[in-house]
This record gives structure tokens, C-alpha cells and sequence, in this order.
């Protein structure tokens, strides 16, 4: 979401870097440009002057002229003004006893409101309650066939009445069905329109009145820049915000939003939906945050990505297998699915500290990892178990059912060796040698087709090893 921002910001602590001491002068100077790169992200004109002027006051004050480091220290006092700009955030949602506690969503059309209340519901059953989605949406055709599919995929109960349009009566009545099935969560999704409309405002506000929700909060769509800004500020306006949630951050859009809506509304972003699946929901948190924009990483979130996808008896069971080198293709075609599930390898390679501009250099084709799947189903039992016993006509046959060159497969095999020797190396060692390692494990399977180098003349998208140039050389 951030990555012309963070390019930008790049560039300039890089140019401070050459600089063994700067002057007063040389602050502002990069302050100009800090502004025009936050202003270019879509930033909000207000928030992006106050921001300068704060990190300006503080750079001077911390006597970032007389440092030997200024970059250093220029890129703590960006990080630390990013954090207070989004925050602080509190991620967790209240709950009250006796219950049920009530959740009232808000939001325009098209900003993903409905599959958000899925989400939500979804993420706290995860932390052992039990939701009861009510379909207060009456305008939107289709609206509560949406949410009772939600509801049929992550098996939470949803409360509706097809039989009238008075959507007060609807949640009222959804708060009374879980009191009586015992449910200590209502979650409460409610109409939207095309545009901010009166109608719009006093049917929320009537909903509001007659529920007394626990928390309000509103749903943003991040690719709408500055326009969920002002949609965020007329509905606290009118509804006493609690907190908004920002759907689409894992898009292409600039991020202005993220960065302005807690100082023009004073409300924060207290979730951010990073992709379509059910369990593409994380806790917004703003330290995070900064440091992705900044480039340095998101070990925290990189790790509770990887414990939704990997749990301790099949982590124990991995172990066991990559300590006696027994790491099988079947087991690589298992962390490839889960890998996928944790979004996409150039992201994830942002997460880890120091990664960010390798990522920026490497132009991954994440439809390789399909490729690669299919060549893997393609194979037999023995042959994911022994790739070495795959001879040219095992080879074609593969191919052949997988819709791949014979060429594909002879070097996923290569590869395969050498990654399960590095797989046992990496057994017994730390999250952070296994994410260093990791690095080089993308790089060693670049080999096999799936990451793409920029700059890359091979038109099989390969990455060569010092073994291939070497015989490429001595056939010279």
C-alpha cells in the first residue's frame, strides 16, 4: 500500500546518508521533500504541514547537525512522529458482562462493510466468542443473502427479517435472539448508500439511538484517498465514532487515508482488511505501520501470520523431518499452499527487516507458485518423495500433465536438493536465522521459475546458480 511513499522516503535518508554532518538548511531541505512525498501519497494537505513541522522542531532540537548519523536519527524521529500521527490504538474490542456485547458497522456502499462483519466475526470466534451477524442492510438487494453465506462459511448464526423494511426493528430484535441463544456478541450490519445522504444519517443514528452499541464503527475504503477521510469525519459528525476499520490495504492505492484519518477525525483505524479470504483481517497497529513505511520490516505481523497458517503439532512434526534431512516435495508443496495463504512473497519479504529493497529488485510472478503446484501434483508418490529417480520420460510425463516445458520440472528438481539441505540447516535455529536464511532460500528458488529477476534476459525466467555458469563457461 505504502511502497511510493516508502521509495521516496528512501531516497531520502539515502541522500542523507553521504553526508557526514548537515546543517539547519539541509533539515529543511529534506523536509521539503518528506512533505512532497506524503503529499503525493495523498496525504492531507493540514496533516502533512503539521507532521513536517513537528519532525522539523524535533530533528532541530535533537541536534541532528552536530550527529555523525543525521540519517539515523532523522529515521527515528520519522518513525516516532508516523506512530503518534495513527495512534495510539487500543486493538481490542471491549466486551461487556453480562452480555452481549454490541457491534454497530457503518459505512458507504462498495466499501466492503458486509464481508467485514464476516471477517470480524470470524477473527473473534478465533479468540473463543460467539457472534450472532445480524442483517440489518434492508436496501441493498441481495444484502442479506450475502451475509447469511458469510455466515454459512465461517458457521456463525445470522439473524434476519425478510418481511419488512424498518431496520431498527430488525436490530432490536437480533439483540433479543442472542440474549435467548445464548450469544455474547451481536454484530450489526447496517445500510449503506452510493453517497453521504440524510436519509443515510438518521436511519443510522435511529439504529444507534434504540441499540446503544458498545462500539460504532465505520468502514473505509482505502482506495478513496481523501474521500474516506471526509466520509469518516460527516459520520463521527453525526454517529460518536468508536473506531473506523480500512478495507483494501493490501491494494495499489497511496495511503493517504491511513495516515490522515486520525488526526482530521481523532477517531483511529482499529482494523485493515489486507485481502478477499475470510481470515484477511489484522489489528491495525500504528509502530508497524511506520516501520513497513520506513522499510523496516514487520517481524510482529510476519509471525502472527505464520501461526494462523502453521499450527504446533505440524510445526513439531516439520521440525522433526528437516533435522533428519527427510524434507519431502510433498512437504514443500504443503508450505507452498500455506506460504500462499499469507499473502504474496514480495509482501512478505517487505515484513523482514533489511528485505524491503531486495523485494523492490525482484519482480515476482506469483503464478508461478500455481506452476510450480501443478508440476508437483503432476509427480507420483515415490517421485515427490525421491525426485532423484525422475529420468527424462518421467520428466515429459510430468510436463505433459502439468502443462509445463520438460525443462521446468528438470530444474525444480535441481533445486529441490540444495533446498532441502538448507531446510535441515535451519532446523533448531531462531525465527530471525530463519527468516535470513529464508532470503536466501526465495533467491534459491528463483532457480525453479518462481521469482523473477529484474533486468533478467532468460526467457524461462530463471535465475542461474554459480553451477550453471560454470558449465556455461567451460562449454564456451
Amino acid at each position: 500500500m505504502f511502497d511510493a511513499l516508502t521509495d521516496r522516503l528512501g531516497n531520502v535518508f539515502r541522500g542523507l546518508r553521504g553526508r557526514g554532518r548537515i546543517t539547519e538548511e539541509n533539515v529543511s531541505e529534506v523536509m521539503r521533500e518528506i512533505r512532497t512525498a506524503l503529499l503525493e501519497a495523498d496525504v492531507n494537505l493540514e496533516v502533512a504541514r503539521e507532521f513536517c513541522d513537528e519532525v522539523q522542531q524535533k530533528a532541530v532540537g535533537a541536534e541532528i547537525i552536530k550527529t555523525l548519523k543525521p540519517a539515523e536519527v532523522m529515521v527515528k524521529i520519522v518513525h516516532d512522529e508516523l506512530v503518534s500521527l495513527m495512534g495510539p490504538v487500543d486493538p481490542r474490542v471491549p466486551f461487556v458482562s453480562p452480555g452481549p456485547t454490541v457491534l454497530l458497522m457503518a459505512g458507504l456502499q462498495g466499501s466492503g462493510k458486509t464481508t467485514t462483519c464476516g471477517k470480524l466475526a470470524k477473527m473473534l470466534m478465533s479468540k473463543a466468542k460467539r457472534p450472532l451477524l445480524v442483517a440489518a442492510d434492508l436496501k441493498r438487494p441481495a444484502a442479506i443473502d450475502q451475509l447469511e453465506v458469510l455466515g454459512e462459511q465461517i458457521d456463525c448464526p445470522v439473524y434476519t427479517e425478510r418481511g419488512h423494511q424498518n431496520p431498527v426493528k430488525v436490530c432490536r430484535n437480533g439483540i433479543k435472539h442472542a440474549r435467548k441463544t445464548d450469544r455474547d456478541l451481536v454484530i450489526l450490519d447496517t445500510a449503506g448508500r452510493l453517497a453521504i445522504d440524510d436519509e443515510l444519517m438518521d436511519e443510522i443514528a435511529k439504529v444507534a439511538r434504540t441499540t446503544t452499541p458498545h462500539q460504532v464503527y465505520l468502514v473505509l475504503d482505502a482506495m478513496t484517498g481523501q474521500d474516506a477521510v471526509h466520509t469518516a469525519k460527516a459520520f463521527n459528525d453525526r454517529l460518536e465514532l468508536d473506531a473506523c476499520i480500512l478495507t483494501k490495504f493490501d491494494s495499489d492505492t497511496r495511503g493517504g487515508a491511513a495516515l490522515s484519518v486520525r488526526k482530521v477525525t481523532g477517531k483511529p483505524i482499529k482494523f485493515v482488511g489486507v485481502g478477499e479470504k475470510l481470515d484477511a483481517l489484522e489489528e491495525f497497529h500504528p509502530d508497524r505501520i511506520a516501520g513497513r513505511i520506513l522499510g523496516m520490516g514487520d517481524v510482529l505481523t510476519l509471525v502472527e501470520q505464520a501461526q494462523r497458517q502453521f499450527d504446533e503439532k505440524e510445526q513439531s512434526q516439520l521440525e522433526a523431518k528437516m533435522a533428519k534431512g527427510k524434507f519431502t516435495l510433498d512437504d514443500f508443496l504443503t508450505h507452498l499452499r500455506k506460504m500462499k495463504n499469507m499473502g504474496s512473497m514480495k509482501d512478505l519479504m517487505k515484513k523482514i527487516p533489511g528485505m524491503g529493497d531486495a523485494a523492490g529488485d525482484m519482480d515476482f510472478d506469483e503464478n508461478e507458485i500455481v506452476r510450480m503446484e501443478a508440476v508437483i501434483q503432476s509427480m507420483t508418490l515415490k517421485e515427490r518423495e525421491n525426485p532423484k529417480i525422475i529420468d527424462t520420460s518421467r520428466r515429459r510425463r510430468i510436463a505433459r500433465g502439468s502443462g509445463s516445458d520438460p525443462a521446468d520440472v528438470s530444474q525444480l528438481v535441481k533445486s529441490f536438493e540444495p533446498m532441502r539441505k538448507m531446510m535441515q540447516a535451519m532446523s533448531g535455529q531462531s525465527l530471525m536465522q530463519r527468516m535470513r536464511m529464508g532470503t536466501q532460500f526465495s533467491k534459491m528458488m528463483a532457480g525453479g521459475g518462481m521469482p523473477k529477476m529484474k533486468g533478467s534476459t532468460s526467457s524461462t525466467r530463471r535465475v542461474m546458480n554459480k553451477k550453471d555458469r560454470r558449465k556455461r563457461r567451460r562449454k564456451k
